[in-house]
């Protein structure tokens, strides 16, 4: 059962094949606060995940069955990516590139510095909290697009264009004043202060 202090806190989920590593990685992150569970493996870790939980991954890089890295960049195709901070007795330059380019905050060797893995963790958590943050504002703008009429989309998108009043009345065959009162709609709909702020929405949602 979780702790009702720890429920809704970002965990830190370690998973690594050496116990001993699991439990000192534990304790080191419960020792300043942080919230931690441990597995074994990455099958292990995805019967029990949820990917809308908050946190990061510390993850070995040579695990057996599917290893960390290529975990990782399964993470990054599949469209749900996460923070994943790396670690491995044995990094090359090669797999460190690999693992940059899949997202990874930092690949890190063993035996790590407790210094460096705890500064790597607390940016993959605020990585995590602004990625959050940024899904939940365009949710929101979403949802409020999804609310616009047809006509309201449309004046939008000429509007982003660059268009004026006068130009957008003629080109849908609507008076200058109807094309006003549908624009003030639209705005007032979307939350948007100015034409630049309508043009700085339309560009989050590609319309």
């Amino acid at each position: 059962m979780i702790d009702d202090r720890k429920r809704g806190r970002p965990t830190v989920i370690i998973i690594d094949d050496d116990q001993s590593v699991r439990e000192a990685l534990r304790g080191l992150f419960e020792s300043v606060g942080l919230v931690a569970e441990t597995h074994c493996s990455v099958a292990e870790f995805l019967a029990v995940d949820d990917p809308d939980r908050a946190g990061c991954i510390v993850l070995d890089i040579r695990l057996p069955g599917q290893s960390g890295l290529e975990f990782q960049e399964a993470l990054a195709r599949g469209g749900r990516p996460r923070s994943v901070v790396l670690i491995s007795a044995h990094v090359d330059v090669a797999m460190a590139v690999r693992a940059m380019k899949a997202g990874a905050i930092d690949v890190l060797t063993k035996p790590v510095r407790e210094q460096d893995l705890l500064e790597a963790v607390n940016r993959a958590l605020a990585s995590d909290s602004a990625r959050r943050e940024e899904a939940s504002q365009t949710a929101a703008l979403r949802q409020r697009y999804s609310k616009l009429t047809d006509r309201e989309r449309q004046i939008m998108t000429l509007v982003v264009a660059g268009k004026l009043n006068k130009q957008i009345a003629a080109e849908v065959q609507l008076a200058e004043a109807t094309v006003k009162l549908h624009r003030g709609h639209m705005m007032r709909k979307m939350h948007a202060s100015s034409v630049a702020d309508l043009v700085r929405i339309a560009g989050i949602l590609e319309v």
